[in-house]
């Protein structure tokens, strides 16, 4: 059996020390840049995902102001519209029955429409409900 001399095992124990010390040296310098890259990737995410949540929310402000424009719009229509139909109501209302008057005393659609300020197929529309009823039968009289 050979002998192994104290001495070399005193090196082959400082080996592997040694050893070891380097390995968890290199695994600490590993661990290291491992986390330093997963912080700047985490860093890297933060900020795209701010970048994006700031781009939302100035989308969001856009459409907002659009809203508010349109909102104001929206109210200044129907204010017209109101108006409009207060105004117009009673106007329209007594120019409906002078047409109706007239109409049943045989007046014609294009003095419906010059008259009364009716439109064509509101002429229209007065004369065949109030004019006088023609017969479909009746035969035009030869002249």
């Amino acid at each position: 059996m050979p002998t192994v001399s104290v001495d070399f095992l005193q090196r082959l124990d400082v080996l592997l020390l040694a050893g070891r010390a380097a390995f968890l040296i290199f695994s600490f310098v590993l661990a290291a840049v491992a986390f330093t890259r997963w912080r700047r990737a985490a860093q890297r995410d933060t900020a795209a995902s701010a970048a994006n949540a700031n781009l939302i929310l100035e989308r969001l402000a856009a459409i907002e102001a659009t809203l508010a424009a349109h909102e104001t719009r929206s109210a200044g229509l129907a204010e017209q519209l109101e108006r409009y139909l207060h105004s117009g109501a009673t106007g329209s209302s007594a120019s409906y029955r002078i047409a109706i008057r007239l109409a049943r005393g045989g007046a014609s659609r294009d003095e419906l429409m010059s008259s009364c300020r009716l439109t064509l197929q509101e002429a229209e529309l007065v004369a065949r409900l109030h004019g006088p009823q023609r017969s479909p039968h009746r035969e035009p009289a030869a002249a």
